[in-house]
């Protein structure tokens, strides 16, 4: 049975929103200042182009029991087998009282890394259900989780 992990939609509307504060902003405040306006409009353009990739291309990861679909770059996608992966694991870390975790997907020569905002859900269930999904393809279970 096929599944998909999508950008959580708040995603989208928070990146557009913050072009729109930030436009607030500098007419309110350095409505005088050419600086200001140039930095301000290539930060807004920059946040509206990062949420028209989220609306495009919102399904980041989709497995099937013959292999994964990532998408890369700005909205295309790369199909991978499952033969081609060398490895699937969630990456932790910790750093400054911060703590992150993404999915990794290790094909070799490309490593594609998700968030869980990316995804939409906890990237260890994530690894869980495609390492389900590549045991139920293959027989075996190759996939690793940490």
């Amino acid at each position: 049975m096929p599944q998909r992990w999508h950008v959580k939609p708040v995603l989208p509307v928070t990146k557009l929103l913050g072009a729109i504060a930030l436009c607030v902003l500098v007419v309110a405040f350095g409505r005088d200042d050419p600086v200001r306006w140039v930095l301000v409009g290539a930060t807004a353009v920059g946040l509206c182009g990062w949420a028209l990739s989220d609306l495009i291309a919102p399904v980041r990861l989709a497995a099937d029991p013959d292999g994964i679909t990532v998408v890369t770059g700005f909205a295309r996608r790369r199909r991978l087998e499952w033969a081609a992966i060398e490895r699937v694991r969630v990456d932790r870390r910790q750093r400054l009282g911060l703590r992150s975790e993404l999915l990794e997907v290790d094909a070799g020569e490309a490593l594609y890394l998700f968030s869980e905002h990316q995804l939409g859900a906890p990237p260890d269930e994530v690894a869980q259900a495609l390492a389900a999904l590549r045991t139920g393809a293959t027989g075996q279970s190759s996939t690793a989780v940490r």
